[in-house]
C-alpha cells in the first residue's frame, strides 16, 4: 500500500491517518491537545460541484446545490459536519448541516436556496438548507463542525475545513479561483477523484448535473438511470430504440478512439441477450477518458460499415452526443468469452433465419453464433490462451480461438480449425489494433500462442466480430514450417495446380524466387504444373498488352536458379480485359512442365483466345482422342466464362502414354454473402455462375470420356470453391474423382479466409487414374504464414498412368 503523498503545500500526510481535527500527544507526562495544520488536498470526501443560479431566469434547476463526492476507499460519516457559504468578499458563512454517511466512490446532494421559480426540481437532496448562493461568484467551504466560519480571505486554511471553492470574483480560494459562473453553468470538478488544490484547475465551468447518493454518480449505487445501455442494445440485431432521442444514459467509459467511445453499464442484469455496452460517436476526438462515469444524451443510431447496401450487419450507437462527467468508477470486468464466462456456440452461426436477421424475428443468443456476439457488441470481453487460426494480415488482424482451441470443432493438424459444410465455426474472433495501435503483434502464424489474455472491447467490422484490444499482446512463436512433399516414383509423373497470385514481370525478383524455391524444394519440381493467375508482361498497367512470355520465362529462370530443372510452357493469351482478375494484368492459366523426364507436350495446333476445344476419335486405340487444338481454350465464348478465365486443355505424352490435363480458374466468390452477415443462410450469388462454369467443363470431359472410357485426365486448379458445392459435385458426377475430399478434414484446405481453413484448389481425376497406382497431398507453404509467395497452398498428386 502506498504512502500518503504530502500536499502541494507540503503539510504533513497525518492527515489521512488522524482524525481531522485533534490528535492526543503525550508531553512531558501529560496530554495535551494539538491543533493538526488544514490540508485542503483531501483523501476522500470533496466539493465536487456548486451551483449558484437556481430559480434565476434561463436556469435549468429550481434551486442552489452543493454536490458533494468521496474519492476515498472507505465510507464517511458526516454527522456533525456543513456546507458553508459566503459571498465573494464576506466574513458571514452561513451553515448547512449534514448528516448521514457518504459511501466510497459515491455523491452527496445539498439542496439550498431559490431565487425564483425557473427550472426543475432538484434530485431528492441528502440534505436541505435555505441559503442562497451568488449565480456568478462566492465560497464554498466543506467543514467537519457546524460552527460557522468568521474569517476572512484565509479561510480555506482554517484545520476545520475539509475542501474549499471560491469561484469567479471570490477573495479567498484554493490556489486559483474557479470561473466566473451564471445561471446556467455550475463549477464542476473535471475529474471528482482527482484534487489538485487548485480551484482553476480542478474545476470547470460546465453545464449543472446534480447527483444524490441514489445517482451512481461515480460510485456503486446503480439507481438513477433514466435509460439503460440494455435497454438501447435490446435483445435483437436491431435497437429497440433505434431513430429516438435518449437522455440520461448512464455508464463507465471502457475505451476510446479518435472518433467515439465506448461505455459500459457497471450493474449488469442477469439476461445474456442483451448488451450492457454501446459506442458513442463523437465525430471527432473525445473529450473523456476511460474510468469517467458519465451520462450521455443523444440519438440511438444503426450504423451499417461499408454502406447501407452492403450484407453487413449493423453497430448501435449514439449519435451527436451531450456528455457529462459525473465521477469515476471501476471500469466493469470483461466478460470472458470461453471456459469460466460464456461459451460461444461452436457449429451454428444462424439456423433459425430466412433472410435478414434483422427482421427474422428470432433471437438465440446459446446456439447462434451471430446472436451470441450480438448480445456483448461494445461491450468488454476477454479470450482467455488465445491460439491464431490464420496468419496476420496487413490490417493487423489475426482470427484466434479461447482457451487454445479446447472448445473449437474440427482443427487442423497444423494449428487452424477447418471449415465444413455444417459448420461455418462461429467460435472464431478476429483480434485487431483499431483501438490501441501495436496491440496486435506481427509475423504470426497459424498455431501462434500469445503472452496473456486478449482484452478489450467487442465490435462489428467487415463482416465479422472483432475483439479491439485495450492492452497489447505478444506473439509466442509455435515454430510451424513449410511442408515439403516426395518426388514420384520410378515410372511415376507428377501434377500440381498452384496459383501464383497475381505474378507479373513488376513483381520483386524475390517473389519469382520465393515461388521458385516452392516449387524445387517444396513441390520436389512437378513433371507438370496447372498455373492461375499468370498476369500479362505489364502487369496491373491497363494498356492493350495480353502478351505474358516475359512473366513465364522469369519465373522458368528462377526455377533453374533455384537448383531446378529446365521448364517451358503452354497458354493462350486472352481478350484483352475480358478474362477477370486485377484490371489491367490479364490473368490466365497455363501448364508449366518439365523437359527432362520423357514428357513431351503432343503435336497439334495452339488455339486462339475465342476458338473453342473440340475433341475426335483418331481410330487409334493406343491414343484414341485428338484434340482439335493443343493446347486449346474450352468453350470460351460461352456466357459461363464471362469476365472469367477460360479453361486450357492440354494434351501430353509420358512414356508414350496419353494424358490429358485440364487447367481451371473459375470465377471467385465475391458478392457472395458472408457468413456473420446480414442474410442467413447466406445467399451464395457467384456460385451460379461456377455452376455453369462446371457443367461446361463436365461436358468437355464427358466427350473425352465418350471416345475412350479409360482417357487418363486430370482437372486441376483454383475452382473456387469446396469439396462440398454444387460446382465441384458437378464434376464429380463427370466420373471424376475429387483428391482434397479423400483427405481427413484435419488435412482438407489450401486457403485459409478469415481463419476458416477451407479448400478452393481441387486435382480431380478420372477413373482410370485413380484405379491406378497414385498418391496425394497439399502441401501446406504459404496459407498459414504471415509472410506468404501465394495466398494458396498448391498441391500435388504422383500418378502411375495405366
Amino acid at each position: 500500500m502506498a504512502l500518503p503523498r504530502p500536499s502541494p503545500r507540503g503539510h504533513s500526510p497525518l492527515r489521512r491517518l488522524l482524525p481531522p481535527l485533534l490528535a492526543a500527544t503525550l508531553i512531558g507526562g501529560y496530554t495535551a491537545t494539538v491543533v493538526v495544520p488544514a490540508l485542503a488536498t483531501s483523501p476522500d470526501v470533496v466539493i465536487s460541484e456548486v451551483y449558484g443560479g437556481g430559480g434565476n431566469s434561463g436556469a435549468p434547476y429550481l434551486n442552489d446545490f452543493v454536490e458533494l463526492y468521496n474519492r476515498g476507499s472507505a465510507a464517511v460519516s458526516l454527522s456533525g459536519w456543513s456546507t458553508q457559504y459566503a459571498a465573494s468578499s464576506g466574513t458571514n458563512y452561513l451553515v448547512t448541516a449534514l448528516s448521514g454517511t457518504i459511501q466510497p466512490g459515491s455523491k452527496y446532494l445539498v439542496k439550498l436556496g431559490s431565487a425564483g421559480s425557473q427550472g426543475v426540481a432538484l434530485p431528492t437532496p441528502d440534505a436541505t438548507g435555505t441559503t442562497n448562493m451568488s449565480a456568478t461568484a462566492g465560497k464554498v467551504a466543506l467543514v467537519t463542525t457546524t460552527t460557522a466560519l468568521t474569517c476572512g480571505s484565509n479561510c480555506h486554511a482554517t484545520s476545520s475545513v475539509k475542501d474549499f471553492i471560491g469561484y469567479g470574483a471570490a477573495n479567498d480560494y484554493e490556489t486559483s479561483p474557479a470561473a466566473t459562473l451564471s445561471n446556467t453553468t455550475s463549477a464542476t470538478r473535471s475529474n471528482p477523484a482527482t484534487d489538485t488544490d487548485n480551484n482553476a484547475n480542478d474545476f470547470a465551468k460546465v453545464s449543472p448535473t446534480p447527483q444524490n447518493s441514489q445517482s451512481g454518480g461515480g460510485g456503486g449505487s446503480c439507481t438513477g438511470y433514466t435509460t439503460r445501455i440494455r435497454d438501447i442494445q435490446g435483445s435483437a440485431h436491431i435497437s429497440p430504440l433505434n431513430g429516438q432521442a435518449v437522455s440520461n444514459v448512464r455508464g463507465v467509459v471502457t475505451a476510446v478512439k479518435s472518433t467515439g467511445f465506448w461505455f459500459q453499464d457497471p450493474c449488469p442484469d442477469t439476461s445474456d441477450a442483451t448488451s450492457e455496452g454501446v459506442f458513442v460517436y463523437t465525430s471527432s476526438t473525445p473529450t473523456v477518458s476511460v474510468g469517467q462515469e458519465i451520462a450521455v444524451g443523444g440519438t440511438v443510431s444503426e450504423y451499417r460499415p461499408s454502406g447501407a447496401t452492403t450484407a453487413n450487419l449493423t453497430t448501435t450507437e449514439i449519435t451527436s452526443p451531450s456528455v457529462s462527467v459525473l465521477g469515476t468508477r471501476t471500469v466493469p470486468a470483461a466478460t470472458v468469452i470461453g471456459t469460466g464466462g460464456r461459451v460461444p456456440p461452436t457449429t451454428v452461426i444462424d439456423d433459425d433465419a430466412t433472410g435478414s436477421v434483422e427482421t427474422s424475428g428470432t433471437f438465440d443468443v446459446a446456439t447462434d453464433g451471430i446472436d451470441f456476439y450480438e448480445s456483448l457488441e461494445g461491450m468488454r470481453v476477454q479470450v482467455n490462451n488465445p491460439v491464431a487460426v490464420g496468419p496476420g494480415n496487413s490490417y493487423n488482424e489475426i482470427p484466434v480461438l479461447g482457451d487454445d482451441g479446447a472448445n473449437a470443432s474440427v482443427r487442423t493438424n497444423r494449428g487452424g480449425i477447418v471449415l465444413r459444410q455444417t459448420d461455418g465455426n462461429p467460435e472464431r474472433l478476429v483480434i485487431d489494433d483499431a483501438i490501441l495501435a501495436g496491440s496486435v503483434p506481427t509475423g504470426v502464424n497459424v498455431g501462434d500462442h500469445f503472452s496473456g489474455p486478449a482484452a478489450g472491447v467487442l465490435d462489428y467490422s467487415f463482416a465479422n466480430f472483432h475483439l479491439l484490444l485495450t492492452s497489447p499482446i505478444t506473439r509466442v512463436d509455435s515454430g510451424l514450417t513449410p511442408q515439403s512433399t516426395t518426388g514420384p516414383g520410378t515410372g511415376q509423373i507428377s501434377v500440381a495446380t498452384f496459383n501464383v497470385e497475381n505474378l507479373d514481370p513488376t513483381d520483386p525478383q524475390s517473389k519469382f524466387d520465393g515461388l521458385a524455391g516452392q516449387i524445387v524444394t517444396n513441390l520436389a519440381a512437378p513433371g507438370i504444373i496447372s498455373v492461375e493467375e499468370i498476369q500479362d508482361n505489364d502487369g496491373a498497367t491497363n494498356s492493350s498488352v495480353v502478351a505474358a512470355d516475359q512473366t513465364w520465362t522469369k519465373l522458368i529462370n528462377a526455377i533453374s536458379a533455384a537448383g531446378g530443372p529446365t521448364y517451358t510452357y503452354q497458354q493462350i493469351n486472352p481478350v484483352d480485359d475480358s478474362d477477370g482478375g486485377e484490371p489491367g494484368g490479364n490473368i490466365r492459366v497455363g501448364l508449366l512442365y518439365r523437359t527432362d523426364i520423357g514428357l513431351t507436350f503432343a503435336a497439334g495446333t495452339p488455339g486462339d483466345s475465342t476458338t473453342a476445344e473440340s475433341v475426335s476419335d483418331s481410330g487409334n486405340s493406343a491414343d484414341r482422342v485428338n484434340l482439335s487444338y493443343n493446347p486449346g481454350r474450352i468453350d470460351p465464348t460461352n456466357t459461363a466464362f464471362g469476365t472469367s478465365r477460360k479453361p486450357l486443355v492440354g494434351k501430353f505424352s509420358f512414356n508414350s502414354k496419353p494424358l490429358f490435363v485440364i487447367a481451371n480458374h473459375w470465377n471467385s466468390k465475391g458478392g457472395d454473402n458472408p457468413l456473420f452477415g446480414r442474410y442467413q443462410p447466406p445467399t451464395l450469388s457467384s456460385e451460379t455462375q461456377r455452376s455453369q462454369q462446371a457443367a461446361v467443363v463436365k461436358s468437355f470431359v464427358q466427350s473425352i470420356l465418350a471416345i475412350d472410357s479409360q482417357a487418363r485426365i486430370v482437372v486441376a486448379g483454383d475452382l473456387n470453391d469446396f469439396t462440398y458445392s454444387a460446382p465441384v459435385q458437378t464434376l464429380d458426377t463427370a466420373g471424376l474423382t475429387d483428391l482434397p475430399a479423400t483427405l481427413s478434414d484435419a488435412e482438407r484446405y489450401t486457403y485459409v479466409y478469415e481463419g476458416n481453413s477451407q479448400v478452393l484448389d481441387h486435382i480431380l481425376l478420372s477413373s482410370s487414374l485413380t484405379g491406378a497406382s497414385h498418391s496425394y497431398n497439399v502441401v501446406h507453404v504459404n496459407s498459414e504464414f504471415a509472410t506468404q509467395q501465394s495466398d494458396h497452398d498448391p498441391q500435388v498428386v504422383r500418378l502411375t498412368l495405366p
